[in-house]
C-alpha cells in the first residue's frame, strides 16, 4: 500500500516561482488520501528563494514543509539524493521549482502506479505535446531518451523528464553519483538493472522556460549526459 509521498523540490535562484509552486502543491489533494511531504532543498541559492520559502513554512505550519539548504552549490542532482536522504514516503518523486510540469499530472503518475502495481512510473511530456515539438530542445532530448533505451532495453518517451514517481525503498538502494543533470540517465539505467522492475509511463502537461526565465541546463549537459548514458550502461 502507498501511504505517503515525499514530493522533492531542488531549489537554485528560483525566486520569481518557488512561491507558487508550494502553494500549488499545498493545494494539491493526492488521490486516495494519499498524504504528501514537500521537502525543499535549497542548493546554496544567491536569490531570497531561501527566506521566501521560509516565509511560507512560517505562514504554512499545518503542511509541514521541510527545508535543507546545502552550504555549497553541487547541482540537481546532489540535491535530489539529499531530498531522497531524506525523505520518509512510501514513494518519492522530484519536482521542479520553475513551473514546467504542472503539479495536478502527479495524481496520474500515483492512478498508474497502483492501477498497474508498478515500482517506477514517468511523465512524458513528449506523449501528448504537439507543440513541443517546436522547440529545439526536444530533439536533443528525444535523442538521450533513444539512446538510453538502446543501453537499458526500456521503452519510454521521456528519459530527461523531472516526474520519475519511484517507490521509495528502490530509491534509498541506489548509489547515486551524479551531481548535475546526469542524474537523470544515471538513475534510469540503475533502476533499469534491477530485477524484475516494473516500469510504467503517463502523459503530463509541459510549459517549457527559456534561458531569460531562468532555464540552467545546456549543451555542456547534454554531452553529459550521452557520457553518463554509456557509463551508467556497464
Amino acid at each position: 500500500m502507498l501511504y505517503k509521498l515525499s514530493i522533492i523540490i531542488p531549489a537554485f535562484n528560483e525566486e520569481r516561482t518557488i512561491k507558487e509552486v508550494l502553494v500549488q502543491l499545498c493545494n494539491l489533494e493526492l488521490i486516495n488520501g494519499i498524504e504528501k511531504e514537500i521537502l525543499v532543498i535549497d542548493d546554496c541559492s544567491k536569490d531570497n528563494t531561501t527566506k521566501l520559502v521560509n516565509q511560507f513554512i512560517e505562514t504554512h505550519a499545518e503542511y509541514k514543509i521541510k527545508l535543507y539548504k546545502q552550504e555549497k552549490n553541487h547541482g540537481k542532482g546532489a540535491a535530489i539524493q539529499q531530498g531522497i536522504l531524506f525523505s520518509s514516503g512510501d514513494a518519492l518523486i522530484p519536482q521542479d521549482a520553475d513551473l514546467e510540469l504542472d503539479p495536478k499530472d502527479i495524481n496520474k503518475l500515483l492512478q498508474k502506479l497502483i492501477d498497474d502495481q508498478l515500482d517506477v512510473v514517468y511523465g512524458s511530456r513528449f506523449s501528448a505535446n504537439k507543440e513541443i515539438a517546436k522547440n529545439p530542445a526536444y530533439y536533443a532530448n528525444r535523442f538521450l531518451t533513444r539512446l538510453s533505451n538502446i543501453f537499458t532495453g526500456l521503452k519510454i518517451s521521456d528519459m530527461e523528464t523531472c516526474y520519475k514517481l519511484i517507490r521509495s525503498d528502490l530509491a534509498k538502494g541506489i548509489k547515486l553519483k551524479e551531481n548535475r543533470f546526469g542524474f537523470e540517465p544515471e538513475i534510469t539505467a540503475k533502476l533499469a538493472k534491477i530485477k524484475g522492475i516494473k516500469f510504467g509511463e503517463v502523459p503530463i502537461k509541459y510549459n517549457g522556460r527559456s534561458y531569460d526565465e531562468g532555464k540552467k541546463i545546456g549543451w555542456k549537459d547534454g554531452l553529459k549526459a550521452i557520457f553518463c548514458i554509456v557509463k551508467y550502461a556497464f
